[in-house]
């Protein structure tokens, strides 16, 4: 096997186990491994693309790349805001 074909395999792979996850109800698109997953794997499948030189799915892999690390941002600061205000 093509050490590209290898390597997109597993991008392709965690992107799907992301979307199982979700669809059986496992995990949510709201949660922190949701979007690790699709981080994750995204930019391991936008690595097999740089590979490939396919530039197409290069764009598309960084912007899903990028909308995962988003979504990781979000769940950390929204997880890191106190519960309630401090009374003084």
């Amino acid at each position: 096997m093509d050490y590209s074909v290898l390597i997109g395999s597993i991008g392709v792979l965690i992107l799907l186990l992301a979307f199982i996850l979700n669809l059986f109800k496992i995990i949510k698109t709201s949660s922190f491994i949701y979007s690790f997953l699709n981080f994750l794997g995204a930019g391991i499948a936008c690595y097999a693309s740089v590979l490939i030189d396919f530039i197409p799915f290069v764009i598309l892999e960084i912007i899903w790349s990028l909308v995962g690390l988003w979504g990781m941002i979000k769940t950390f600061l929204k997880k890191a805001e106190p519960s309630c205000l401090p009374v003084f």
